[in-house]
């Protein structure tokens, strides 16, 4: 029995060693963000961000720990384009806005 337990859990790390990380997609317009999926409810790992532009001109994308402020990921977006951006959220949370395009702090807390 304690090596099925052993087994079990062995195999549990593995899959989880495995696992995809979650995609949230942005799209980005004049002055907000709109996205695809809730923001609710998340759980520290790691998350594909998808940042569309839709303001029909240059934008950026700010992402920071929501507790300490450190930038996770910045970047430039030409009209029409997408860009994606793999990172690991801790139990912090986030906040993301354009450091371009004037837009109000989205913060979002996690689990």
């Amino acid at each position: 029995m304690k090596n099925l337990l052993i087994a079990i859990a062995l195999m549990m790390s593995a899959a989880s060693a495995w696992a995809t990380p979650k995609v949230i997609h942005l799209d980005e317009y004049n002055g907000y963000f709109a996205a695809e999926e809730t923001l609710a409810g998340l759980e520290p790992g790691e998350y594909t961000f998808v940042v569309t532009n839709k303001a029909k001109k240059v934008v950026g994308f700010l992402l920071q720990d929501a507790k300490t402020h450190e930038r996770l990921e910045m970047f430039p977006l030409e009209p029409g384009e997408s860009r994606s951006t793999t990172v690991e959220i801790s139990s912090n949370g986030f906040r993301y806005r354009c450091p371009i395009n004037p837009t109000p702090w989205y913060d979002v807390s996690v689990k």
